[in-house]
């Protein structure tokens, strides 16, 4: 490692709501000097680094996204300048949040840097929707997707995931419903299968939406934009009786 240099922190900023983010990752933030931050963050889980400088990056529903290169050279310039320096990611840094690249890049600079865990989103909106990942006798093994690949990288092989899974959690795929549905139906899954879209976990504007995997592609008249989950599978099975009673009771009284 290098002298004098300062430490990078990748730290998880939690699911969404400020009061999630692990005590580590504020105390982390309290003592940073240049905080790189993801889109989603919330501005109170910043407000911690009130000293610090703050630089976006990263991007949401597909507006512009600071290429990850430059993301990788502006950590290791700050870590030259300062003593603190946070990549601050949604979620936890290591699912989904590109830590790789960044703790490789950081390894071949030789500057020190360490992984704040955070929680990822669906751990939380399975808390919020009361309905456990595993379940005895019902989930036994659980699946983290996304359908989304980069330019040039090989197809994902997460349809496969998703049908040797008991539960499977699909992040960042809402925008793809009507495709994510018509593949798992293709590969054998049950259409009746439950399935619970979730929006902004965590947030006071949180939406559940409980369908079937053959009613997935509605979710495009909700105007679901994200950040949202796809979670699949009969772990889900009382949300979704529960919102079927919920609807003929509505329909019953209007």
């Amino acid at each position: 490692m290098k002298r004098n240099a300062g430490t990078v922190y990748l730290v998880g900023a939690g699911p969404g709501a400020p009061d999630l983010i692990t005590l580590r990752g504020a105390d982390v933030l309290r003592r940073a000097d240049i905080v790189f931050h993801d889109a989603l963050v919330h501005p109170e889980v910043l407000a911690l680094a009130a000293g610090a400088e703050k630089v976006a990056v990263g991007k949401r529903c597909g507006r512009f996204a600071t290429a990850q290169q430059f993301i990788n050279k502006r950590l290791a310039d700050a870590a030259r300048k300062h003593k603190v320096v946070v990549r601050l990611k949604g979620g936890d840094p290591m699912l989904f949040g590109r830590a790789q690249e960044e703790i490789l890049a950081l390894e071949a600079a030789g500057l020190p840097f360490e992984v704040v865990p955070g929680v990822t989103s669906a751990l939380a909106a399975a808390a919020e929707a009361h309905a456990s990942l595993t379940q005895r006798g019902v989930s036994r093994s659980v699946a983290f997707v996304t359908p989304r690949v980069g330019a040039g990288e090989a197809p994902s092989g997460w349809v496969k995931s998703v049908a040797a899974a008991d539960t499977a959690v699909i992040y960042m795929g809402a925008g793809h419903a009507q495709a994510i549905a018509a593949a798992l139906i293709a590969a054998g899954l049950p259409r009746e299968l439950p399935v619970l879209v979730v929006e902004n976990a965590t947030l006071p504007e949180s939406r559940r939406i409980a369908l079937t995997l053959e009613e997935l592609p509605e979710i495009a008249r909700y105007g679901v934009c994200g950040p949202a989950l796809i979670m699949l599978g009969r772990a889900f099975a009382a949300v979704l009786a529960a919102s079927e009673r919920d609807a003929l009771r509505r329909y019953a009284t209007a």
